[in-house]
């Protein structure tokens, strides 16, 4: 695979441009101060660029003649130049009106092609990495969270959190990095997303179906995770160097970015890596079980011609993150740690040492997480048209070791690999229609290798999927839709398991082993998606919308939802899936409006969404509702199937007075309702069935910004906001054999404030962020936190159960450009 990929690239860089011909280049300000980010477009073909930190740009190899140039961007007034390009450098600078409105930036994550948020019907969010800046959190998809209404995540401890888009998470949000699909064992709990945060310039949300462009594992949407991409000038090395500290968990971390730019190539590459000690609560102490340390490297070439452009880029992920199972001393609430394998006694183990909480060396029992990617995307152009094709190749290396006797001895290790490939053709307008033909799909081969826990089946997994979109504009209305059809198949053989007799774990094992048992029988079997949308934008104004849409959304079943048969020992659950799942299917409709006054933005985005086959865990209990204990400490949880309905609303209340250009203050609302609609649940048990696990409670966020319009000193431009979060009870939960419980609300404060600070001649030496949460340290169990279930005791002496989430944490950021 890696010879064919290596051949692909070398033919793409080996094709000559047909020609050199002119150049445009200048600078973009906004009240004489650069702009970044502006994308440059040459209207009318396939053609753009984005200004850089200082607001220069560049467009190379331009056809001779007459050309329309567009500048748009997030916060800006379109405009328009038109000009007249020579067989030399042509030079144009303008100035941009500062507007309060992003519906002009451009985005390409769900769509056909890169397109203006005006457009799209779809709810699209776009965050630039100055705002995740800002957030300063301990992993991306929390900075992620704070920014977009609807979006939640399902966490175990700092390390790990699982992007959730409107009550809808694990398979069914697809994460995407620079467009490729994320693959790494997503079914799991505590598995996270595998990528380097230094490294991510812009991230895009897409909430709401979005199976069209990518198939099965989109149903609630898609996290599209862009890297940076060099706009400096030729010939000249830059780069950045960022560190930052959080003072609850001594997380530690740095990153080392380069670029380069040489004639038509763009180069770079960043390393990274962060440790952390366990964290803090008043309640727990420090959370045994939760430090972790990564590492990341990648690296990347892009070349752009007259002919298109081609990326190659490699990445590398490394992670060692604790596996915490919540045991502890039942009088001292102590934190307390296996020992033994046989003969463990889960309320008789050692306590853990007040140096061993504060220490940042990694347990013996731990999850070890590699993931390597390698991947090229290329734009071939044919005049008024354009090919588009996206290959990649990634594996996915995960251990998780639990045997305190034996701590080389992994107890899960799966190896997964994935090649990924996508195919789309953007075809010349035709009567106004802009059109997309596409094909894309993967090829996937999971095995388990030397290890004694064997929680799924090795098998092998082929997709693909074609697709067919257009959208066309009449005048104040844009209207878009299309259709798609997938085929997934899933196989594995025979899958045995027995003893080692030497150690007395399970083994990997075949038939002509007498005492081995058939853990997984054979399976094959191809699953059908047939997804479909239809949407529509009217501009009733420049700066007033409404939006409509509805979509079809698929998701085949994933492997450990019909294949599951044991325990996966770094979430301490044993897994029982379900053979005969069917797919799922839902119809989700959305309307939103969105205005854009001179003192306010305004957005309210309601949104029902009904699901076949919804596919979800129960845990497990007997006739007598004991708990079922398959392996001694675990939980059993067994995968149920039925209808499901989500229905909600987002509200954004931006208020900019024009009068006081200097503040902000920013107001979201977010609430989610999801029913279950099993019949027979319902009928047997009432209430306790009704509605859905792993559902967001209704969520306030306000934050008040003030930001300096002027210098103050070496200080440029500096900002201090405050913001309250409010997450209201959680009484709508999934109450059947305890699977959950009720989660009380609470409200957190946090504050942060930052600058630029540049030198007397306007050079940028750094970018400082503080940031505090949790101001008053409250102590609170989110409802998405699976902490909150790790408890070996029905009552305890300070009335508290389980694990509560991280107290204050200080954090400080530093981004030093050169």
């Amino acid at each position: 695979m890696k010879l064919l990929l290596l051949s692909f690239t070398f033919l793409i860089f080996g094709l000559v441009a047909s020609a050199q011909n002119g150049f445009i280049k200048g600078a973009i300000t906004s009240n004489g101060s650069p702009a970044p980010n502006i994308t440059v477009k040459v209207v009318g073909r396939n053609q753009m660029t984005k200004s850089d930190q200082k607001g220069f740009y560049i467009l190379k190899n331009l056809p001779t003649g007459a050309l329309e140039l567009q500048f748009s961007g997030v916060s800006y007034k379109t405009k328009r130049i038109q000009t007249m390009v020579e067989s030399d450098t042509l030079m144009i600078s303008t100035d941009l009106s500062s507007l309060e409105s992003n519906l002009d930036e451009v985005v390409v994550t769900g769509v056909n092609r890169a397109t203006a948020l005006r457009k799209s019907p779809v709810p699209i969010a776009v965050l630039t990495k100055k705002t995740m800046d800002q957030n300063v959190n301990t992993n991306l998809i929390e900075a992620i969270v704070k920014g977009v209404p609807g979006v939640t995540a399902v966490t175990t401890g700092p390390n790990v959190s699982k992007p959730f888009i409107r009550g809808l998470g694990y398979n069914r949000v697809l994460t995407l990095y620079d467009g490729l699909r994320q693959e790494g064992q997503q079914w799991g709990d505590e598995h996270g997303i595998e990528v380097d945060e230094y490294g991510i310039s812009r991230a895009e949300v897409v909430k709401g179906p979005a199976s069209l462009t990518y198939g099965s594992d989109a149903l609630a949407g898609v996290i599209n995770m862009i890297p940076y991409t060099p706009m400096q000038e030729d010939g000249k090395l830059t780069g950045d160097f960022t560190t930052n500290f959080q003072s609850n968990n001594g997380m530690v971390g740095a990153s080392l970015g380069l670029a380069y730019i040489k004639n038509d190539w763009k180069y770079s590459f960043r390393a990274s890596g962060k440790a952390a000690h366990n964290y803090y609560n008043k309640v727990d102490g420090y959370v045994f079980g939760t430090a972790f340390r990564e590492y990341n490297v990648s690296a990347s070439a892009r070349v752009d011609k007259s002919w298109g452009y081609s990326k190659t880029a490699i990445t590398y992920y490394n992670n060692l993150m604790e596996i915490p199972d919540g045991s502890r001393d039942s009088l001292s609430r102590r934190f307390t740690r296996q020992v033994l394998d046989d003969g463990d006694d889960i309320k008789n183990r050692p306590l853990v040492s007040d140096q061993d909480l504060k220490r940042y060396s990694i347990n013996p029992l731990h999850q070890h997480i590699q993931h390597y990617r390698f991947y090229n995307a290329s734009q071939f152009k044919f005049g008024s048209s354009d090919l588009n094709i996206l290959i990649g190749g990634q594996q996915s290396v995960r251990r998780e070791y639990n045997h305190p006797t034996a701590p080389k001895q992994a107890g899960l290790y799966v190896v997964l690999n994935t090649l990924n490939y996508d195919v789309k053709y953007n075809l010349p307008d035709f009567a106004g229609i802009e059109s997309t033909l596409g094909v894309n799909g993967m090829y996937q081969s999971n095995r388990s290798k030397d290890a004694t826990d064997f929680p799924i089946p090795d098998y092998d997994l082929f997709d693909i999927g074609a697709f067919y979109f257009a959208k066309k504009s009449f005048g104040k209305l844009d209207i878009s839709g299309g259709v798609r059809m997938d085929r997934r198949n899933i196989n594995w053989n025979n899958f045995y398991v027995g003893t080692d007799a030497q150690t007395g774990f399970g083994r990997k094992s075949d038939v002509s082993d007498e005492m081995a048992d058939l853990q997984f029988p054979s399976f094959n079997r191809n699953y059908y998606g047939f997804s479909g949308s239809v949407g529509l934008t009217y501009n009733l104004s420049e700066k007033f919308l409404f939006k409509a849409n509805i979509a079809r959304g698929y998701r085949a079943p994933n492997i450990t939802e019909i294949g599951s048969n044991g325990l996966d020992p770094g979430a301490h659950i044993v897994y029982l899936g379900n053979r005969t799942f069917k797919p799922e299917f839902n119809l989700q409709q959305d309307i939103g409006v969105i205005a854009y006054l001179q003192d306010a933005d305004i957005s309210l985005e309601i949104f029902n969404n009904n699901i076949q086959n919804y596919i979800y865990q129960s845990r497990l209990t007997d006739e007598n509702g004991n708990p079922v204990v398959v392996v001694p400490g675990n939980l059993t949880y067994q995968y149920q199937q039925s209808k499901a309905r989500l229905y909600g609303a987002e509200l954004s209340v931006n208020l900019h007075p024009a009068s006081a250009k200097w503040l902000n203050f920013n107001n979201s609302f977010a609430y989610v309702v999801g029913l279950n609609k099993n019949e027979e649940l319902l009928r047997l048990h009432g209430s306790e069935a009704k509605y859905l696990p792993f559902i967001p409670p209704l969520q306030i966020r306000s934050e008040l910004k003030a930001t300096a319009q002027k210098s103050i000193g070496v200080f440029s431009k500096p900002y201090i906001k405050v913001d309250a979060v409010l997450f209201a009870d959680q009484n709508k939960f999934y109450a059947l054999d305890n699977t959950e419980t009720f989660t009380k609300g609470y409200t957190l404060f946090n504050a942060g404030v930052g600058s630029a600070i540049k030198s007397k001649s306007g050079k940028t030496i750094l970018d400082l962020f503080v940031q505090v949460d949790n101001i008053f340290n409250v102590a609170y169990q989110s409802h998405l936190n699976r902490l909150k279930y790790f408890e070996y005791y029905e009552a305890s002496p300070n009335g508290r159960s389980g694990i509560y989430n991280m107290g204050r944490n200080m954090s400080f950021k530093v981004v030093v450009p050169f």
